[in-house]
Order: C-alpha cells, then structure tokens, then sequence
C-alpha cells in the first residue's frame, strides 16, 4: 500500500447509536496499521475534519451511523462523488452531516483521492449513551470492511458489501453510492 490514508469516525457518543464511527475508529486503534494509515476519531468535529483533509490523502474512509433504510446493523461500504466546489454547506460545526463535510471541503478546495463511507444501519439515535444491540454486533464486520479496504491497495476492489443484521458477507466493495 503506498500513499496517504485517512480513517475518521465521526458522530456523537450521547445519541446511542450515532457513536458508531466513534466505537470502530477506537478498536481499529488497537490493531496494528499499515504505513501511512491514520486513525483518528473526529467525534463531532466535522470542520476540523474538513480541515484535516485539506493536507491531501490518497483516500479517506468516513465511518459513520447511516439511515439508508437497512435493517439496524447493515453495514455498507459506498463510493462517495464529491460536490463540485460552488456547493456552499451551511455550517454548524457540532453536528456537520457526511455530505456537509464533504461539502465544506469541496467548498475549500479540498479533494481525496478516493473517498469512501463505511456506514452503519442505526437502530435509535436517540439521547442515551450505549449501541443498541445490533449495532454493537455490526463492530466487527465494520472493522473487518475497513481492514479490508486498507489491504486492498487503497480500496480497489470490485465485490458488493452490504452487511444485513451485523453479519459480513465477504469483500469491503462497494455497496453503492454516496453522493455528497
């Protein structure tokens, strides 16, 4: 693997399962790393992530609670398409959305090379502290997706992942799209 990486988890540890990111960026700090891999947890610090970006890496990997209408705990590995630099986010620098990041960066001139969100099904993003269940058995897969794409050449691989219920059905490839 050559180049830059970055892996960010970002959401907030009060709202249950929002945390997610925050839980799969801590257990991967855990494990050994590539060179060049950066694990950070960004928590709900979405403009310092933008930021962050802005001194260029070769890919970045979001990982992050997701509703895309799954079954709680499905983990989905997606392509992100960048917004071109006229979009304009408005800014709220404690709850920034993945699109709202990613369109902070464009609007500041910032572009990974590749961009990609491994996202997770949340069951309830309610005030509360702690995963939900299925929330907290789709961990594992999300480390193994990300450990995945980090031992594919920077994420260049073609198989489809969509994790139902928490469970890993083989390659961190690309389950979709993700459009900023």
């Amino acid at each position: 693997m050559t180049g830059r990486i970055l892996v960010a988890g970002v959401g907030n540890v009060f709202l249950r399962d929002d945390a997610f990111g925050v839980e799969v960026v801590r257990l991967l700090a855990e494990r050994p790393q590539p060179p060049g891999v950066q694990i950070r947890d960004f928590g709900i610090r979405g403009v310092h992530l933008a930021y962050e970006l802005l001194n260029g890496y070769d890919l970045f990997v979001l990982v992050d609670a997701a509703p895309r209408g799954e079954a709680p705990g499905t983990v989905s590995v997606l392509e992100v398409d960048l917004p071109g630099p006229q979009a304009q986010p408005v800014i709220d620098a404690h709850s920034l959305t993945p699109d709202a990041i990613f369109g902070l960066l464009s609007a500041l001139g910032g572009h990974p090379g590749r961009s990609l969100v491994v996202a997770c099904e949340p069951a309830e993003v309610d005030e509360g502290m702690g995963l939900t269940d299925p929330v907290r058995a789709a961990l594992p897969h999300a480390v193994r997706a990300v450990e995945e794409i980090l031992t594919k050449e920077g994420g260049a691989q073609d198989a489809e992942q969509a994790d139902q219920g928490g469970s890993h059905r083989g390659g961190a490839g690309i389950g979709g799209r993700f459009t900023a």
